[in-house]
């Protein structure tokens, strides 16, 4: 990248999460195959991110990379207004043979953000179609995070979480507080003595419980208890509630099983899924429910209609992609493919936590996470990776890596060692 190309990028293109006077740096890639990064100096960089937690098979990946030119040869893009085709069908048959029996109709969205609205409206259409519009609200837990559009901001954390700025602005819901009985912990019945209150309280205002199951992503890397994911579908289920899964970063394998609320051994009603729903290809997502959530809406006002369309919904090129990546999914593989990446990180990341600086060590399925107790300087952190030749993201006080199943043992290796060697150079290993 010339330094024109570097001043241009810096002057004119926010990046996420940045501010346009004083911009986090941005490293340019030319290039990228199986697990790597090669920037334009030529460095090769381990990704530890799978491009935020997407790329599950990799970077060019030959069976993606032939599904989509020969999907761009026929078409790119046609409304899903009154036309369908077969990427959208392939696509919605195979989301329905890996999801949970009861998820039978299947709305395609365009973004994880968009599919978590969706999911809310069908939520509200869905009590609005049996005249009760009283149940409006949404209960959620703390530190979690479902998305920077306005009504999925409305469901992250409100103070802790990135979206606070704007809590005067979006709709007040309800919040209970953080599981804090880890899945290593014992269970006890008066862990979930506060949910049953909020149920108690709120069941008659309350259209939905949507949260993140077992593991909560953006809002704070923490892994939670299953047990409380089956006390929340049983209160549901006992309070006339719905329950929306949000699986967006933990869908397709990440936490070890298919979908993390098989942790659990419980359904949804609503289901969000994305991110690697394509490989990490491009953006696309899904919402899938129930026969009886889509009926009942059909029968409600709006000529039952759900009211939402988005001009790329159901976009061909992306559907091919994304049917390819859940046949790669079918085929079992990921399976020891994350087990492999959880044992090795559990052996190389875990000891770290006796080192000063980190309050915490823990690692589930493909997800490594280091804890500080400092917040992370992410440009000076960045440039150090670089130089060890990983890709690592942090943010706040949270080091951490969603690396792409296929990585190899010395790749994950590298990630490991350049997270070891970022906590030693802040602390000195306890005696």
């Amino acid at each position: 990248m010339s330094k024109s190309d570097i001043e241009f990028d810096r002057q004119h293109i926010w990046h996420p999460y940045t501010s346009m006077l004083n911009p986090l740096p941005a490293y340019k890639v030319e290039s990228a195959k199986g697990c790597r990064l090669t920037l334009d100096t030529g460095h090769e960089v381990v990704d530890g991110m799978s491009s935020w937690w997407a790329v599950i098979h990799g970077y060019r990946n030959p069976r993606l990379d032939a599904v989509a030119h020969r999907q761009i040869d026929k078409m790119s893009h046609v409304m899903f207004g009154g036309i369908t085709h077969q990427p959208a069908i392939d696509l919605a048959r195979r989301l329905i043979e890996l999801t949970p029996e009861p998820l039978q109709r299947v709305f395609i969205a365009d973004s994880g953000s968009v599919s978590v609205e969706v999911a809310i409206k069908m939520a509200l259409q869905f009590w609005l179609a049996q005249e009760r519009p009283e149940k409006h609200r949404l209960l959620t837990i703390k530190g979690g995070y479902h998305g920077d559009t306005f009504k999925a901001m409305s469901v992250c954390d409100p103070v802790n979480g990135m979206h606070h700025l704007f809590n005067k602005a979006i709709n007040s819901q309800l919040f209970a507080e953080a599981p804090r009985l880890t899945p290593d912990d014992d269970w006890a019945e008066t862990a979930g003595d506060e949910l049953r209150h909020w149920f108690e309280q709120h069941h008659h205002e309350l259209a939905a419980v949507i949260l993140e199951p077992v593991v909560q992503g953006a809002g704070g890397m923490r892994f939670y208890h299953p047990e409380y994911l089956r006390l929340i579908r049983q209160l549901c289920d006992d309070f006339d509630v719905l329950l929306i899964a949000d699986e967006i970063a933990t869908g397709f394998g990440r936490t070890g099983k298919l979908f993390a609320c098989e942790h659990a051994g419980i359904t949804p009603d609503v289901l969000c899924v994305g991110k690697a729903l394509t490989g990490g290809y491009m953006t696309l997502a899904a919402t899938l429910t129930t026969k009886q959530v889509a009926e009942t809406i059909g029968h409600g006002p709006g000529g039952g209609a759900l009211m939402h369309g988005p001009t790329f919904m159901g976009n061909p090129l992306a559907c091919a992609v994304a049917a390819e990546s859940l046949a790669i999914i079918a085929e079992g593989k990921w399976q020891q493919q994350v087990a492999e990446i959880e044992a090795q990180l559990k052996q190389q990341l875990l000891p770290l936590a006796e080192c000063d600086a980190v309050k915490d060590a823990r690692v589930f399925g493909a997800i490594g996470v280091l804890e500080m107790h400092h917040p992370i300087d992410v440009a000076i952190a960045q440039k150090r990776f670089v130089e060890l030749g990983v890709w690592i993201r942090p943010f706040g006080r949270l080091l951490y890596i969603m690396p792409p199943y296929v990585i190899s043992t010395n790749e994950l290796s590298r990630l490991t060692v350049a997270m070891k060697d970022y906590v030693e150079t802040q602390s000195s290993i306890k005696a």
